[in-house]
């Protein structure tokens, strides 16, 4: 792939101590385990319920695929190194590892910008709903967010790993990350994390800028709705949404945000648990305990099963 004189990468993980390694093995392993079969859950429903046809819920689903995606994409490979302590990794598995993890990291952010456009098109536009969010414009939506987050990761993914690693080989985290890798370069990076400072400012104030906008629009013609009760109902409809785009973004911005005396690391390590162990998880819970359709899909699937 590139010049290097380095060939596999050995990832630290979380720690060095035993113990604590058996400990995180079983909770990443019970979480990966019910972070799949949430999201399963939550693709299957809106697959199989005709009440869930509708675009909120195509999004949703695409949203359970990238969430699977993401999660393993690091999960399986951090559980194994945990289980048999052969914590290498190749070159060009740690250039897949590295490329996914922000391909579909940044098609996250784009198709919750796109979620909150169809809220924001269902809530204030509700009669010319049916004609702009039509099935063609889902689908290109869709696409467009998947073209979105590869194009921007492509080249600057392919920059890194074309660069030189002269050694050490030792990368100070649980999956290949983008911190730790580029400190291995043996060349300057200041322009390739000049690249990578552009990209993320595009990827995440340009849809931070569309969730804040929609909301706000939302909110506006939310308060003007007469009825109480008609309040609430366009409100619950954005709940699980807000929810997850909070969380996303929180925990983006712990990232930014290194409270003093806190060594670099090991802070990057436990945001990169909260953000591809913990999110992928709560996520498709959030929609399931706040969403009374996608609740009144599951009770149905179950009534079903069981009288199967």
């Amino acid at each position: 792939m590139n010049s290097s004189t380095v060939r596999e990468f050995i990832l630290l993980g979380l720690t060095d101590n035993p113990q604590l390694e058996i400990l995180f093995f079983c909770l990443f392993f019970v979480t990966y385990l019910l972070t799949v079969t949430g999201n399963m859950v939550i693709i299957a429903i809106t697959l199989k319920d005709h009440r869930l046809s509708t675009p909120m819920y195509f999004f949703l689903r695409h949203f359970a695929v990238l969430e699977i995606g993401f999660t393993t994409c690091i999960t399986p490979k951090a559980l194994a190194n945990m289980a048999t302590g052969h914590k290498k990794i190749s070159l060009s598995g740690c250039f897949t590892q590295f490329f996914l993890y922000f391909v579909l990291g940044a098609t996250e952010f784009f198709l919750l910008a796109v979620m909150s456009f169809d809220r924001y098109v269902a809530i204030c536009n509700p009669l010319r709903y049916s004609a702009i969010m039509n099935g063609r414009i889902c689908s290109l939506l869709v696409f467009g967010s998947w073209l979105g987050g590869f194009l921007l990761i492509l080249g600057p993914a392919a920059a890194l790993f074309h660069m030189p690693f002269c050694g050490p080989n030792i990368v100070n985290h649980f999956f290949c990350d983008k911190g730790p890798l580029i400190k291995l370069v043996c060349i300057d990076t200041s322009l390739l994390d000049l690249v990578y400072f552009i990209a993320a400012i595009f990827i995440l104030s340009g849809t931070l800028t569309v969730n804040v906008v929609s909301y706000i629009n939302i909110i506006s013609s939310v308060i003007s709705i007469p009825s109480g009760k008609g309040r609430q109902k366009a409100f619950s409809t954005c709940a699980s949404h807000i929810i997850v785009v909070s969380l996303t973004y929180g925990s983006c911005m712990f990232m930014y945000i290194k409270p003093k005396g806190t060594n670099e690391f090991n802070f990057s390590k436990s945001v990169a648990v909260l953000n591809t162990i913990v999110s992928p998880l709560l996520n498709p819970f959030i929609y399931c305990l706040r969403n009374k359709q996608v609740q009144g899909a599951l009770k149905t699937a179950f009534r079903q099963s069981i009288e199967f």
